[in-house]
């Protein structure tokens, strides 16, 4: 049951993304260009939305649908390894055009050449938990 409330969320996570055009390749490239406030109104609306969602759950102590306590561990205080981390998303994205999201929407929505970014992402991660106890953290 669980399994398919979470891909029924994802279906309509993935349509409002490619409704929206944030998995538009057009529209991250003019973002990176700062040529336009569409994506930068796209992710700072979501920003803002997480962030009182998130208070709205703390203060309410909101339970999941399944009436599960939701337990938000607070994150590791440090400044390096989240601009490193940052960074390496980013230039991923920029030369990708979609950040993992949007992978899925891409392909979703029929565009084949999306598969060697989703194949590089994928070959990048298994890398990344190779190296991962090597890594600062």
């Amino acid at each position: 049951m669980k399994s398919i409330i979470y891909v029924l969320i994802g279906v309509i996570f993935g349509i409002v993304l490619f409704k929206s055009e944030a998995a538009s390749w057009f529209r991250i490239y003019e973002m990176f260009q700062f040529g336009s406030f569409h994506m930068y109104g796209i992710i700072g609306s979501a920003v803002a939305l997480g962030i009182l969602t998130i208070k709205v759950i703390k203060r309410r102590k909101v339970k999941s649908i399944f009436g599960e306590e939701i337990k938000i561990t607070p994150k590791n205080e440090g400044f390096k390894q989240y601009i490193f981390g940052g960074i390496i998303f980013g230039l991923g994205w920029a030369l990708a055009g979609a950040c993992p999201g949007p992978m899925f929407v891409l392909f979703g929505a029929g565009f084949m050449p999306i598969l060697i970014v989703i194949l590089a992402s994928i070959l990048g991660t298994y890398v990344y938990g190779l190296l991962k106890d090597k890594l600062p953290h």
